[in-house]
């Protein structure tokens, strides 16, 4: 479980640094930190929150496809 958090954190650390390059997602990362502290969460709670709902939605859009 740590292996994985820490994962995930460095993957998170890696895309903010990128993000000195591309301006849309410096913009995003900044979204993502204004929502974070709106809701009383860390940043990378958010950024999960936002990948884990975007997954849950792509796989109930594949099963409604499916039906």
């Amino acid at each position: 479980m740590q292996e994985s958090r820490s994962f995930f954190t460095r993957m998170v650390d890696e895309l903010i640094d990128f993000s000195e390059h591309d301006p849309e997602l410096a913009d995003g990362i900044r979204w993502l930190d204004e929502q974070a502290q709106r809701k009383g969460v860390t940043f990378y709670d958010m950024v999960f929150e936002v990948l884990y709902r975007r997954d849950v939605d792509s796989r109930a859009k594949d099963w409604m496809g499916s039906r």
